[in-house]
Order: structure tokens, then sequence, then C-alpha cells
């Protein structure tokens, strides 16, 4: 060995490995604070709310929103609603089941987020789901089918009413709602298009919008917009929701065992 020589007795592929290591450990501790963002605290059963904790959970950030405004994470917020819904069994982890109409309460399929009540914006600030009515821009593409006018038959096979128009998304020009003026009184709900059989016109037989996840009468429960030409994320979720949830609770038969 050379005294003084420092460079000869340096292994530098294994300093790169060490720095690595050094580097990739950082970084996951930093990934596992910042996934904690959000959903936390923890509830457990039977304890209840479980520590926050110090070690993972980082500290209170501030957001700067797109189109003004701030979000602070973690905020350890939770749910003020009363859930309507009891444990079958009292050992934990037991299912849970309604105790009201699952559908409106918001519980099981029928679930919903407590999301911002303000519409989701396009890049530059405005409504982004809009009908066609307020969207004078946007058209049916040419050879579609325009699907105003068209019937819509309920999942036991009710005819509530007709698509009077066509909320799209005007960042992604697709279809995300029919409008259907309901037959039995003067109120318009929203069906989302992801839940829509549609039935295309072929030669003399009529068109038709197929909606079976719910019946008839479930139609009049349908939640409701503040506003007639836009639609909140708040009441984007509770109106899938309950479509989602008739897709269970529609009928009492759809509850029980298929085999």
């Amino acid at each position: 060995m050379n005294i003084g020589h420092i460079a000869g007795n340096i292994d530098f592929a294994q300093i790169c490995l060490y720095l690595f290591w050094l580097f990739f450990i950082v970084l996951i501790f930093y990934l596992r604070q910042e996934d904690r963002r959000e959903g936390y605290p923890l509830i457990a059963e039977p304890e209840g709310q479980k520590p926050r904790g110090f070690f993972f959970i980082p500290e209170p950030k501030t957001f700067q929103l797109p189109h003004g405004g701030t979000a602070k994470a973690p905020n350890f917020e939770l749910e003020q609603r009363e859930m309507k819904i009891e444990k079958r069994e009292v050992w934990p982890g037991a299912p849970f089941v309604p105790t009201g109409d699952p559908m409106v309460d918001g519980v099981g399929p029928a679930s919903w987020a407590e999301r911002a009540d303000t519409p989701d914006l396009t890049a530059e600030g405005e409504p982004k789901i809009v009908p066609l009515r307020s969207a004078k821009e946007f058209a049916p593409a040419e050879g579609e089918v325009d699907l105003r006018g068209l019937v819509v038959i309920a999942g036991d096979s009710a005819e509530v009413g007709t698509v009077s128009d066509l909320w799209i998304d005007k960042s992604e020009h697709l279809i995300r709602y029919l409008e259907v003026a309901l037959a039995d009184s003067d109120r318009k709900v929203l069906v989302p298009m992801t839940m829509a059989d549609v039935r295309r016109p072929v030669g003399k037989a009529a068109g038709s919008v197929s909606v079976t996840s719910i019946y008839g009468e479930h139609f009049a429960g349908v939640p409701k917009t503040a506003r007639a030409t836009q639609v909140t994320l708040l009441e984007e979720d509770k109106i899938m929701a309950y479509y989602a949830g008739g897709t269970l609770y529609a009928d009492p038969k759809r509850q029980e065992p298929l085999l």
C-alpha cells in the first residue's frame, strides 16, 4: 500500500452502491409520508380510531388549487353524516346491513363520497360537463344517431320518459349523461351514460335507451342537481351511486344468492 495514495484504497463502485441504498431509503420514507396525506386517521374494529402516529405522518401542507382556493392535507377530518347501517354479527369484520333506504342513504354499492359541491372545470376554468343546449359549439358526430327523443325504458320494462338532452364533457368530447324528461312529472333527471344501453333504430323499429339498474318507480328519487345547466362533483357522486346501488337494492330478489 502506498502511503498518501487515497484513491487507490477506495472502491468507488461500492461507494456508489451505498449512496444508491441511502437515496432509496430516503425516497421510500418520503413516499410513505406523502401517501398518508389522505385516508387517515385509520378506523379499526373494535378499537375505533387509531392514533395518528408521528413517524410516517407528514406535516400539513397547503396546496394551491388550479382555479383558486386552497386545500390542506392531511386534515384528519372525519365524515359527520349518519350511517344508517348496523352490523349483522358482533365479531370484528362482520358485514353491515342497511337500516333504511340504502339507495338514498348512500351505503353499500350506493355509497358516495363527500366531494366538493362545485362543478368539475376545464383548463379554462369553465364547467366541464354541461348540456348541449349550453354548448352550442358541440353536436352529435356526423353519422351517429341523435339520442334525443328516444324512449327510456327501466329495468321493469316501464317507459319512464324520453331523452331531452345530452350532457357532454367539453374536455374529453364524450357524452357523460342523458337528460331524461319523466313522463309522469315535469321533472328531468340525469342518467349516467355508462348505465344506459342504447338500442339504435333499425329499419322501421324505433330506438330506445334501456336502464336496467333501477325500476320505473325509482326514477323519481334520482338525486337532483341544484342548477339546470351544471352538475357538481358531489351531485355526480350521488347520482352515479344511486344507479349503481339499484343493481343490488332495486329489487329484493337481487340480494339473494345466485346459486
